[in-house]
């Protein structure tokens, strides 16, 4: 019985498909928002076996509708074998009404951007954390790396002391 629950717990530390460290550096996140991920089979047997790059994706909003570009899920040779995948195929992202009309909002009248920051599984679903963010300038990016860096010597120092 101890065995199903180990199991179990280790599943759930695992849920993180895979993260875009670069967006945190190249951008300031306002708000995050979860979405799900329209998806075929043989995208959905790549991801379980960590296959996704969202390194240069982003989020695109046309016609009313959220769509991940540029998120590049690597086919599996086992999983696609009677489909012609597409590897970096535009995917629908399902969004609140209400939350789609505060995205479009933000970027087309303030200037934001949408980024997906983070793939994860949730209840056996491919979800996509989306982040409302700002582009920084070099030298926030500067700022921001110091900033890191003292905190880092901190910690040193406060373990040594």
């Amino acid at each position: 019985m101890a065995d199903k629950k180990s199991k179990k717990n280790n599943k759930q530390q695992n849920a993180t498909i895979a993260v875009n460290r670069q967006a945190t550096f190249e951008y300031s996140i306002e708000e995050r928002f979860e979405a799900g991920v329209v998806l075929e089979g043989w995208e959905v047997k790549s991801l379980r076996d960590g296959r996704i790059q969202l390194k240069e994706s982003y989020v695109a909003i046309k016609r009313g509708e959220a769509w991940l570009s540029g998120a590049h899920i690597s086919p599996m040779l086992s999983a696609s074998t009677h489909v012609n995948p597409d590897s970096i195929r535009a995917k629908k992202l399902l969004l609140h009404r209400n939350e789609l009309n505060k995205l479009i909002g933000s970027v087309e009248r303030k200037g934001y951007t949408l980024i997906p920051l983070k793939m994860y599984w949730k209840n056996g679903r491919a979800k996509l954390e989306i982040g409302l963010a700002k582009g920084k300038q070099l030298h926030d990016k500067r700022a921001t790396s110091k900033d890191r860096d003292w905190q880092r010597e901190k910690a040193r120092i406060m373990k040594k002391g």
